[in-house]
């Protein structure tokens, strides 16, 4: 894919979360405009790092990591970007990613058919393992913090 085609992309899926945020989170458009505007540049600086730097690193390791950089505190700007990312809204930038995964699985439908039952029982185990074992974590660190 090349990187006009990852940018559209991009520009599409933030367009969909910021109506996503405006109806789940009741967020003004214009607040979450610039949080969204943000979120865009980053990924695709990600994507592009990815492609451009040696080691075949996954562009979603370079958008986490350009995500921690341009948000610690000591980060010139850091201010400002929490404070316009934060109008955006999580879950609502989940919904068009999520659909557009549901339509990567049902291109390839029929490659999952021909595997056989033992992805279903991976992937479950996956899933729940993730799920317990972030519980975990959540209620030693809220515990510590005195949050729970």
């Amino acid at each position: 894919m090349k990187m006009i085609e990852i940018f559209q992309v991009l520009l599409i899926t933030g367009a969909m979360s910021l109506v996503c945020n405006a109806v789940g989170t009741h967020n003004d458009l214009v607040l979450a405009f610039p949080g969204m505007a943000i979120l865009i540049l980053i990924a695709a600086a990600g994507m592009w790092l990815g492609r451009i730097l040696p080691g075949h690193i996954p562009g979603a390791a370079y958008i986490v990591t350009l995500g921690c950089i341009v948000t610690y505190p000591a980060f010139p700007g850091a201010e400002y970007i929490n404070s316009v990312v934060k109008h955006v809204g999580f879950l609502q930038l989940c919904t068009p990613i999520l659909a557009y995964a549901g339509i990567a699985i049902c291109k390839d439908l029929d490659v999952f058919a021909k595997s056989s039952w033992r992805i279903v029982f991976i992937s479950v185990s996956v899933f729940i393992g993730t799920y317990i074992c972030s519980a975990i974590i959540a209620q030693f660190i809220l515990s510590s913090m005195g949050q729970i």
